[in-house]
């Protein structure tokens, strides 16, 4: 994490298509002290990405169909940022990021997204999981 990571905020980028979504998460974010590095509706846009984000918050059903599995994926390689998915259709992850911390239900609270934030600022401890961060459920493969 960056020396900005230690002072308990995040570098935060934002993967999702719908405005409004968008919107309210970079409010929440910016609200809570964390900075957004910004905020992209397809996998295509990612591509103008140079700073690496602590954590990045992804939806799956994007733009560009259902690439957010694959984008989390990307993030984690790339730049080995955590995931978080941002979802109302948690089972359409097919294979999660190996940086993946879990999952925030849409719709979603203020408080959720803050407390899986910190969650991950304070290095993922399995005793402090905040309630509305599911753990991501590994398919069969």
């Amino acid at each position: 994490m960056t020396a900005n990571s230690s002072r308990g905020a995040a570098k935060v980028l934002i993967v999702e298509d719908e405005f409004l979504v968008a919107l309210q998460l970079e409010d929440i974010l910016s609200d809570g002290g964390h900075a957004v590095l910004g905020t992209f509706p397809d996998a295509a846009s990612l591509a103008a990405l140079g700073e690496a984000p602590d954590v990045a918050l992804v939806d799956l059903n994007l733009r560009d169909g259902l690439t957010g599995p694959a984008v989390a994926r990307d993030l984690a390689g790339r730049f080995g940022a955590r995931v978080i998915y941002v979802t109302a259709n948690p089972g359409q992850i097919d294979k999660p990021a190996a940086t993946a911390v879990g999952i925030v239900q849409k719709p979603f609270s203020r408080q959720a997204i803050l407390s899986a934030i910190a969650y991950v600022l304070a290095g993922c401890p399995d005793s402090a999981r905040p309630a509305e961060l599911e753990p991501v459920a590994v398919s069969g493969a």
